[in-house]
């Protein structure tokens, strides 16, 4: 059974980095494509970024200058970085699976979690 879980803190003041973790269970994150997605309140959902199976990277282009995605092998997990924060980047945020890069047909979800960015 595929399982996705976001952690990381639930508060970033203004200009610090929004750090986020995707423990993936059940598959390899070597296979597939794996995804960053938030949502702001009152608003609809926006791809941030992947990484693919290959660890080949692709952003946003809105939010290109400011996000990394990394990952860790050894223990399947898939990291976010946000750079300077705003309090516009306050969101749940979603780690998902797509079986390639490129859709943003998913069908797997973490279950989300809130980041709020405030001083």
């Amino acid at each position: 059974q595929v399982q996705l879980q976001e952690s990381g803190p639930g508060l970033v003041k203004p200009s610090q980095t929004l750090s986020l973790t995707c423990t993936v269970s059940g598959v390899s994150i070597t296979t597939y494509a794996w995804s960053w997605i938030r949502q702001p309140p009152g608003k609809g959902l926006e791809w941030m970024g992947v990484i693919a199976y290959d660890g080949s990277t692709y952003y946003s282009p809105s939010l290109k200058s400011r996000t990394s995605i990394s990952r860790d092998t050894s223990k399947n997990q898939f990291s976010l970085q946000l750079r300077s924060v705003t309090p516009e980047d306050t969101a749940v945020y979603y780690c998902a699976r797509a079986q390639r890069v490129g859709t943003l047909e998913y069908d797997y979800w973490g279950q989300g979690t809130q980041v709020t960015v405030s001083s």
